[in-house]
Formats: structure tokens, sequence, C-alpha cells
């Protein structure tokens, strides 16, 4: 699929009639900036997200962050041990959490039937239950891999959305998130953000740095991928091969799933 098919499924806007030229150091990043602004304007984005584009800085820290993947190559026992600390431990704060604040979990999971575990448990193996929600500004993230030649057509859509949510007061420029443009409590990407976003607090808008907010559109982004509510979520089920559309690490869907069994339910 090309880039201007992938920009039109995540925006559903007008595309430009030229894509920007990507690079593979940051000689070329201003030079892109200007040709993506164009792309941008002519997708729908208004000035407030064509301004934060043109503050948006190439990111060596993303870069050396994309460059330096290995994948997850671990045990589930070395995984849990070093994302955890221990299945016990953790699952413990994550009942904690929901002894907290039952009432509003209760809500999420009549609403969109996944477990409070299971939402718990994403949350803290995302960010320690918000503690770490990233250091690089999501626009100068997301436009850096966006320019980036290695994987332009898959950012290119959720740097388009990053400037959206910011035109939409859904994202400040300068917000920081992970290294490859992931925000918020459950680290989503932009396009994502916008597609399943969730106002979880009842104030009409949808903050991914707003707890309640992201944990709704986490249970809406996993409800709208195929979770079965009411139904088992362990290896092997239909709920557990919906866990890959989160993270594609087997060792990552058989923690949530592990960790968001022990946690349990709100209901």
């Amino acid at each position: 699929m090309i880039r201007r098919a992938l920009i039109a499924a995540a925006l559903s806007l007008p595309t430009a009639a030229l894509a920007a030229q990507c690079g593979n150091d940051a000689s070329g990043f201003e030079a892109w900036k200007q040709s993506f602004a164009q792309e941008a304007a002519a997708a729908g984005i208004g000035q407030r997200g064509l301004d934060a584009l043109a503050s948006a800085r190439y990111s060596q820290g993303t870069i050396n962050a994309d460059r330096n993947q290995t994948g997850v190559r671990y045990s589930l026992d070395d995984f849990i041990r070093i994302r955890l600390g221990s299945l016990d431990g953790f699952a413990a704060t994550g009942r904690q959490r929901l002894n907290a604040n039952r009432g509003f979990y209760q809500a999420l999971e009549q609403r969109y039937g996944v477990p409070a575990g299971v939402l718990i448990a994403i949350h803290g193996m995302e960010t320690g239950f918000g503690r770490n929600m990233g250091s690089e500004p999501v626009v100068s993230s997301i436009s850096t891999v966006a320019y980036d030649c290695r994987r332009s057509d898959f950012f290119t859509p959720h740097a388009l959305a990053a400037l959206q949510m910011v035109d939409r007061g859904m994202l400040s420029p300068g917000q920081v998130g992970a290294f490859h443009g992931e925000l918020g409590h459950t680290q989503f990407l932009p396009a994502n953000a916008i597609r399943y976003g969730a106002d979880g607090n009842g104030d009409g808008r949808v903050n991914f740095y707003d707890e309640a907010d992201a944990l709704a559109s986490t249970a809406n982004f996993l409800r709208q991928k195929g979770w079965q509510p009411g139904q088992p979520f362990g290896e092997g089920t239909q709920n557990f091969r919906v866990l890959n559309d989160w993270n594609a690490a087997t060792v990552y869907q058989q923690a949530i799933a592990r960790a968001g069994e022990r946690i349990g339910s709100a209901l």
C-alpha cells in the first residue's frame, strides 16, 4: 500500500499530490518538514498543527533507539523478572489500584467488557502506572521516524495524526512521550489515539495523559479489535489473540494475561 493510501486510512482526509522526501540522517530534515507541511495542509491539518511541525527538531535519541532495537527475545520468566519484578508483587500492586478505584473499573468493564486486571496490567507494563511516560517531544520524535527512510510509510500517518491531535487540543505541541511517538499512560501511537480515544472522566475531551481517558481508550481499543466480554483471555483464546494487536511479542501478551488473571475483575 502506498503512502497516500495509508494517510487516507489514518485521517480519512484528502492527501497531497507530492510526498515529502525521506532521509537517513539529520541533513535533510528541515527540507522534509517544509514539504511535509504542504502534505499536512492538504490533509486538513490546521495552523496549530503546522506550527508544531515547524518547531519539531530531529530527534537523535529516537534514531538511536530505533537503530538499536533487538526485539523481545527473553523467556517469559526473564521477561517478567525484567519488566515486572515479580508476578506476585506486580499483581499485588495492581489489586491495590483496583480496590482504590473499583467504581471506575466497574464502569469500564460494563461498557467495554475488558476486565480491570487486563487494563491495569497494561498500564503497569507500559509506563509503571504513569510514572514513566517518556522524555522525547512527541511531535519531534514521530516526525523524525516519519522522515527516516526505514519506516516512513508506517509512521507518516502517525505523524499526521499527531499534528491533528495538536489541532484538536488533544496534545500540547511540546508534550513528551516515548522514542517512537507513543504517548500517555498506556503509550498509544497517534493514529490509534485519534481512532480509539475515549473520554473516561466525563469532561468532554480526550487526554491520553489523564489516567481515566487513557484506560478508557485502551479498553475501547481492545473491544474494537475483537475482545469478547465475559470470555477467558488465557493462551489459546480469542481474547488472547486480541492482545497481539496491542503488542506483537508473545511474552508480552503472556505477561498481560497472567498478571490480568491475578489482578482480577472489578465486577
